[in-house]
C-alpha cells in the first residue's frame, strides 16, 4: 500500500482544514487520453459537502467539465526538507508534506444567479472574517462576468489525506520534525518572490 498506512489520514475534519487553509487547488481531469490541469481557488461548501469553483470559459479544460465526469483536486499544505541533523537519532534525509486529494463527480452550475452565488461565496470565504471587500449580488460587473466563467461543483466520492510527518519515528524525532516544518514555513519567500518578479517579462 502506498503511501504507507502511517502516512495516510482518514480524518475528514483534518482534510477539510487543509482545503480551507490552502484553497488554491490543482484541478485535474482527463479526456481522450489527454490530461488537463488548472490551478484555481476551490472552496468547500459546508452545507452540501461539495467542492465549488469556477474556471475561465476559454480554458480548454472546460470541455472535460461535463455533468457526471470525474475530477480530482489536489490541495497542498506545508512541506519541507528534513535534514538528518534535525533528529535525535540517526536517520536518512527525507521530505515531509501535507497533501489532500479529493476526487469526485462534476456537476455543472449553469443558472446565472447560481453562478453569481458561487462568486459571492468564494469572495466571502477568501476575504475572511474581517472582509475589506464584499461582492454584492447587484454589482453591475457580475452580469458581464457570468458570461466569461464556467461554475461547477464536485460531489466528493474519494478522500485521500497524505500526511508524511515522520510518524514512523520515535516521539522525540516526530516532535523535532514538526518543529522543523514550522520553522521553515516561518522563513517566508520574500527573496524568492522578489527574484521572480524581477525576472518577469510583461508582453
Amino acid at each position: 500500500m502506498y503511501p504507507p498506512p502511517y502516512h495516510q489520514s482518514h480524518d475528514r475534519s483534518k482534510m477539510i482544514e487543509v482545503v480551507k487553509t490552502f484553497p488554491f487547488g490543482i484541478l485535474v481531469t482527463a479526456q481522450n487520453s489527454n490530461s488537463f490541469i488548472t490551478h484555481i481557488p476551490v472552496i468547500y461548501n459546508e452545507d452540501s459537502g461539495r467542492l465549488v469553483a469556477h474556471i475561465d470559459a476559454q480554458n480548454p479544460q472546460v470541455t472535460t467539465l461535463t455533468d457526471g465526469a470525474k475530477a480530482t483536486v489536489v490541495f497542498k499544505g506545508p512541506d519541507c526538507y528534513i535534514s538528518p541533523s534535525v533528529y535525535s537519532t540517526e536517520q536518512l534525509p527525507t521530505w515531509n508534506y501535507i497533501i489532500v486529494h479529493l476526487s469526485g463527480i462534476i456537476h455543472r452550475i449553469t443558472a446565472p444567479e447560481l453562478v453569481k452565488k458561487t462568486m459571492i461565496d468564494m469572495t466571502a470565504f477568501l476575504e475572511g472574517s474581517r472582509p475589506k471587500f464584499i461582492l454584492e449580488k447587484d454589482n453591475p460587473k457580475m452580469d458581464r462576468m457570468v458570461n466569461y466563467i464556467k461554475a461547477f461543483e464536485i460531489e466528493i466520492t474519494q478522500w485521500e489525506g497524505k500526511f508524511k510527518l515522520s510518524q514512523d519515528k520515535n516521539d522525540t524525532d516526530y516532535a523535532l520534525a514538526k518543529t522543523e516544518l514550522i520553522r521553515q514555513c516561518k522563513n517566508g519567500y520574500k527573496e524568492f518572490i522578489d527574484t521572480i518578479y524581477d525576472r518577469l517579462e510583461v508582453s
